[in-house]
């Protein structure tokens, strides 16, 4: 078995805000006692001050929103840790993300690492390391209330009917299952490739 196959998953049931703090190193370890690679998700609003930004092109812009279904990613498996990889792996997570919510019937345009549906922004997300792991943040807005006026947003709310915290922890689920699947297959063809 490859490591990957050890990845974690939590749905946490609690809403917590998303402030930049869980983007820290073993965020997972010190709060859930989860070690290793892993993936958490939540229902629940964000507001990031500046001092919290780190995407230097975002500094002094308005990053909040009232209710969001967030995503965050930790891997252990390079050392030290690789923030190109990182990057990679955020684009992968942001393509199942695409993939899962089109499953559900929706048209979703994917931009970088950003998805939209028409011209309204559906999504946040950082990839950062640290000395020990990489990071990846994604949150996807359930509603654009309490989004910053000067952005056209977009929530899932207004697309998916009925859409409740079960069904918005059931997405998660899919994404989590996907984005494993994607690395671990990626592990087997490594392991039957022949190289020269």
């Amino acid at each position: 078995m490859h490591k990957c196959e050890f990845m974690k998953y939590k749905g946490l049931k609690d809403s917590i805000l998303y402030d930049g703090s869980q983007i820290e190193p073993m965020w997972a370890l010190k709060n859930f006692n989860i070690k290793g690679s892993s993936i958490i998700s939540w229902i629940g609003p964000m507001k990031l001050e500046n001092n919290e930004i780190l995407d230097y092109e975002d500094v002094g812009l308005e990053i909040r929103s009232d209710k969001m279904l967030h995503l965050i990613v930790e891997h252990f498996d390079i050392q030290p840790a690789d923030l190109r990889l990182c990057y990679h792996r955020q684009r992968l997570l942001v393509t199942i993300v695409k993939d899962v919510l089109e499953q559900m019937g929706l048209k979703i345009q994917r931009k970088g690492d950003d998805i939209f549906i028409g011209p309204g922004k559906l999504s946040v997300s950082i990839a950062t390391c640290s000395a020990s792991s990489m990071k990846i943040h994604f949150g996807v807005n359930l509603t654009t209330e309490g989004t910053p006026e000067d952005v056209t947003t977009a929530g899932l709310k207004d697309w998916i009917e009925d859409l409740d915290n079960e069904k918005t922890q059931n997405i998660a689920e899919k994404i989590y299952k996907a984005y494993k699947m994607e690395l671990y297959t990626i592990e087997e063809d490594i392991s039957k490739t022949r190289v020269f």
